[in-house]
């Protein structure tokens, strides 16, 4: 058995202990805001709330479940992620599979003109001007038809169908797969762990975007959750939410006077962030495997 020198075990210790440090530093203020959440409102004004609630309450939760436009806003999210996650991976790995494809002509090319486009962009009027002429203005759409293709993940899609045994595509095709065929039953197929990771980001970027709806969308209906809470952080909506809850909602709340602007934001934010925190621990154990399967090449 070989004993760990002194200098290795020093390094230990600072890697730990930095690990550490960059550990609470990155959690602290999650767990601060959920605690201020379900922290009584007015007793948070006071300070001195740090790990744990000093007078729990679920009142926070009760006010922002009960608003129609936030339950409606959180709607909107799922469905947007759902939807562009699952249509984004799709059209991104037909995309890449064709980019794989020795039959192509001309690939290079269209390979470098992709490249191009993740450094350099028309810019944000006439990006805006785009989506306009197409129609997609103030539509659910607009959050999932301009984001289908990206180049990053077309180009880790690219590279892990370019890895597979070249035999798997040339004995389909001697058997009359069709290059559908072979996509939908071969390809995509052994490409679970790919597929599980680009997904889980695709899905936080959709998750997780506040500044396209508040651009391209006006109608308040059609908001996401995250773009709700940007207006809540920046206006003094969440005030009129307080001000604007009818007789019956606030007679359900037998401390409703507990209830500060600071705690409903918290308890907004933390509806906003778990969801997608939750989807993460069911395919972290992908991550490593498909991202590095998708940008290596034997």
């Amino acid at each position: 058995m070989i004993r760990a020198s002194f200098n290795d075990k020093l390094l230990s210790f600072f890697v730990y202990f930095c690990l550490t440090v960059l550990g609470f530093v990155t959690l602290y203020p999650f767990w601060n805001a959920a605690v201020i959440s379900f922290n009584e409102g007015t007793d948070t004004t006071l300070g001195g709330i740090t790990f744990w609630p000093r007078e729990f309450t679920l009142a926070n939760y009760q006010v922002v479940l009960k608003d129609d436009r936030l339950v409606s806003a959180f709607i909107i999210s799922i469905l947007r992620t759902a939807i562009g996650t699952v249509l984004s991976i799709l059209a991104t790995a037909i995309f890449a599979y064709g980019m794989a494809s020795k039959e192509l002509v001309g690939r290079k090319f269209y390979m470098v003109f992709c490249i191009i486009t993740m450094y350099f962009s028309g810019g944000l009027i006439p990006y805006y001007l785009l989506i306009r002429d197409l129609g997609l203005m103030d539509t659910f759409w607009v959050m999932v038809i301009p984001g289908l293709i990206s180049v990053w993940n077309m180009i880790i899609f690219r590279t892990f169908f370019l890895g597979l045994p070249i035999g798997l595509t040339e004995s389909a095709k001697i058997d009359g797969c069709s290059h559908w065929g072979i996509f939908l039953r071969i390809v995509l197929p052994l490409s679970g762990p790919v597929v599980a990771t680009l997904s889980l980001f695709t899905a936080i970027g959709h998750w997780n975007d506040w500044f396209g709806p508040g651009l391209y969308i006006s109608n308040a209906d059609l908001l996401p959750i995250q773009t709700k809470l940007q207006q809540i952080l920046n206006s003094n909506l969440m005030s009129q939410q307080m001000s604007n809850m009818d007789s019956a909602a606030a007679g359900h709340m037998q401390n409703m006077k507990t209830i500060t602007t600071k705690s409903l934001t918290m308890a907004t934010m933390m509806v906003a962030t778990v969801p997608i925190i939750i989807v993460y621990p069911f395919v972290q154990k992908y991550f490593v495997k498909g991202v590095l399967i998708g940008s290596m090449k034997e």
